[in-house]
């Protein structure tokens, strides 16, 4: 089984099995936008928990990456 490369790349799993990915269309054509939705493209959002069976199984082999303190 292969990975997903681009669904490796996206999305970030949590401590507690959560899947984090963040907004697109940040690059341009934001001048037009107001302050409050350029600030909501900046943060992580999580996915709904339909979503990530199918992340899930793009990504077959991702572990979480433990922190060192």
């Amino acid at each position: 089984m292969k990975t997903h490369k681009a669904t490796a790349k996206r999305f970030k799993e949590t401590k507690k099995n959560k899947f984090l990915h963040r907004k697109g269309g940040q690059d341009h054509f934001n001048a037009r936008e107001s302050s409050n939705k350029t600030m909501e493209k900046r943060s992580d959002k999580k996915i709904s928990k339909h979503n990530k069976k199918a992340i899930k199984k793009l990504i077959p082999y991702y572990r979480k990456k433990k922190h060192a303190r």
